[in-house]
């Protein structure tokens, strides 16, 4: 059997640049090379994309892109088997892929951006379309669509850049007569929890408001949720059945499980399964399923919660979803699929295999 060429995209104009080094770090390191070709393409925090063929230690330690094994790369959207070029000697060379794994985070690389470059190839690609892929990299219109379809969420309130530089003033009087505090002030669309602040008085209320408009142009305040932090991964199977993982549950050891949380402290604990009644286990499972297929998702995706309570009282509250989560060394995403009975390298391949255009 023919093996397929898998072209691996990475890097990206992101605030989570180092993010996806970590992630398709571990990826090249479980993907299954019996049954793959490889193609690494990276894209610089400019933009720029470039046929990498050095050693994947340079992706993980961020020199890839000063290595010397760079050559720039092209897109062709007229050519679905050869989507991109590069140029050797005076002659082009187009490179021939069978399907594109994205392993990108944040704006400009899980927003439907690439997706719709990917689309309009005509080439197989792994994850959510392009709109699925807007619509839930911004929480705000995620959360507006998901409110029709009785998702229980945190109260939350959406305003503009443009209208917090106008009504200054009178917006924090809105937020007063709607929250009491803290609330966290977030960017509508951005991930890894960049720009996002806990915000204790209204005397932390305009720095936070500035810090999450840098990140985009709608600014997100909602309610403090005070329960445990739930994740759960959702996965189309390779027959076309969507099925949920166990749930993990994340103690970050700070205020909130931001940046720092994340990737660099290492505070966090992370308990798989989570700490939580196997009822609250299945309401969730149902819930990030029915979250998945109303938001027009395919492929995979992370699905975060809060648990508020304990015992028979715990309320299950739906926090945000992910469509191209972390596949670093601690991400949850693969950590809950091979709890659940699917290995890394099985995982790659069922997201290969079931890459759409």
């Amino acid at each position: 059997m023919r093996k397929k060429t898998v072209c691996l995209i990475f890097g990206g104009k992101s605030t989570e640049y180092e993010v996806s080094l970590q992630s398709v770090t571990g990826v090249l390191n479980n993907i299954d090379r019996n049954r793959y070709d490889i193609i690494t393409i990276g894209v610089t925090r400019e933009g720029r994309f470039y046929l990498y063929d050095g050693p994947r230690e340079k992706i993980e330690d961020g020199t890839w892109c000063t290595s010397g094994n760079i050559t720039p790369v092209f897109f062709d959207p007229s050519n679905p088997d050869a989507p991109f070029a590069i140029v050797t000697g005076g002659d082009v060379k187009q490179l021939q892929i069978d399907c594109i794994f994205p392993v990108m985070h944040g704006k400009n690389c899980e927003d439907g951006t690439l997706q719709g470059m990917f689309s309009l190839a005509g080439v197989p690609y792994v994850g959510c379309g392009c709109t699925a892929s807007a619509i839930c990299m911004d929480k705000a219109t995620a959360k507006n669509i998901l409110s029709t379809h009785g998702i229980p969420q945190a109260k939350y309130l959406c305003f503009t850049a443009d209208e917090i530089d106008r009504r200054a003033d009178t917006l924090y009087e809105v937020v007063e007569e709607n929250f009491s505090y803290p609330v966290f002030v977030k960017p509508s669309a951005a991930g890894s929890s960049v720009g996002v602040t806990k915000v204790k008085s209204r005397a932390d209320l305009p720095a936070a408001l500035r810090c999450a408009s840098i990140h985009d142009r709608k600014v997100l305040i909602e309610e403090f949720i005070d329960g445990r932090e739930i994740e759960i991964a959702v996965l189309h199977e390779p027959d076309g059945t969507i099925i949920a993982s166990e749930c993990g549950e994340i103690d970050p050891g700070s205020e909130f499980y931001d940046y720092a949380a994340k990737y660099i402290n290492d505070t966090a604990k992370y308990y798989v399964p989570a700490r939580i009644e196997k009822s609250t286990q299945k309401k969730i499972a149902a819930i990030a399923k029915k979250v998945f297929v109303t938001l027009g998702c395919r492929g995979f995706a992370r699905v975060d919660f809060f648990v508020r309570g304990h015992g028979d009282g715990e309320e299950v509250i739906f926090n945000e979803i992910n469509t191209i989560p972390g596949f670093t060394s601690i991400s949850m995403y693969p950590r809950l699929m091979e709890y659940s009975g699917v290995p890394y390298s099985e995982l790659i391949t069922w997201l290969i295999e079931g890459a759409g255009t």
